[in-house]
């Protein structure tokens, strides 16, 4: 996909640029291409970002460790404010307090939107927390022709036999 120039983007028709997606992204790896659409949409002050996409992932059970595909799927939307100084390099302290109403995407009036690297954030947010292959995984299994006698650990045989003398 190819990065968008923001003031273009205010001659396109409705302010608006719609991108066909239908490639694998750099980073995400799916067996399937990212399928779907992006949409930009320019207002003054802010784009408005929406998306729908799918592909097929192959993830891990966190239970029985078992390889399963799963369909990865986004339909979001996000505003992302058009700020002159967005870009801009600013000598901060490594720890300050953050207001809320900080914690906003900004880009430059005058730069680029890559679609790519959004959609990419976008679909590693909706990638799944806890992976289970079902709901009901039993989790690993044990094997019935394994020896169930823990070894026994020479140093811990004087007591071994001590134990046994006891009554009990």
């Amino acid at each position: 996909m190819d990065a968008i120039f923001i003031p273009q983007l205010t001659k396109a028709p409705e302010r608006t640029e719609e991108v066909q997606v239908k490639e694998f992204l750099p980073g995400l790896e799916t067996l399937t291409p990212v399928r779907g659409h992006v949409r930009v949409q320019h207002h003054g002050n802010y784009l408005d970002v929406s998306a729908q996409a799918e592909a097929i992932i192959t993830c891990t059970c966190n239970r029985c460790l078992q390889n399963y595909n799963h369909r990865l799927v986004v339909n979001t939307q996000e505003v992302i404010w058009l700020d002159e100084t967005a870009n801009q390099e600013q000598d901060l302290p490594l720890e300050r307090e953050v207001a809320i109403e900080d914690l906003v995407e900004t880009l430059s009036p005058n730069g680029y939107f890559y679609p790519s690297e959004w959609l990419y954030e976008q679909m590693c947010l909706e990638l799944p927390q806890r992976q289970l292959c079902d709901l009901n995984c039993p989790g690993i299994l044990s094997s019935a022709g394994e020896n169930t006698e823990k070894p026994v650990d020479n140093r811990w045989a004087g007591l071994e036999a001590l134990k046994k003398q006891l009554p009990g």
